[in-house]
């Protein structure tokens, strides 16, 4: 048994927690911490898998890139968004207090 919200850091640090709680043939979730972190400047995320998020605790900011243009979204606890792979995106900003507490889960981009 875990509790997601135990071990959660006090304070920024200089890099993203992430933790793969499953890992099995098709599927990964992984917990993310993050404390005030945001990708680095001209950097996107162009992922071969599928990617869902649901932030369970602080509030984030992501860019993502849609054929009509740039959509930025803000997350506050309890919102979740469905990234398909080679969803450009990009972390614009994450709260450092409380942590910016993430659930993420990854699947093949060629599953049914």
């Amino acid at each position: 048994m875990r509790n997601l919200f135990s071990d959660l850091p006090v304070g920024r640090l200089p890099a993203e927690i992430i933790e793969r709680l499953l890992d099995r043939p098709g599927l990964r979730v992984e917990r993310i911490v993050s404390t005030g972190q945001a990708s680095p400047p001209g950097v996107w995320y162009d992922q071969t898998e599928h990617e869902w998020v649901l932030l369970l605790q602080g509030a984030a900011e992501l860019t993502i890139e849609l054929p009509d243009g740039l959509q930025t979204i803000h997350l506050a606890a309890g919102d979740s968004v469905e990234l398909p792979a080679h969803c450009r995106h990009r972390i614009e900003a994450t709260r450092a207090e409380p942590p910016t507490l993430w659930l993420a889960l990854f699947w093949p981009a060629d599953a049914p």
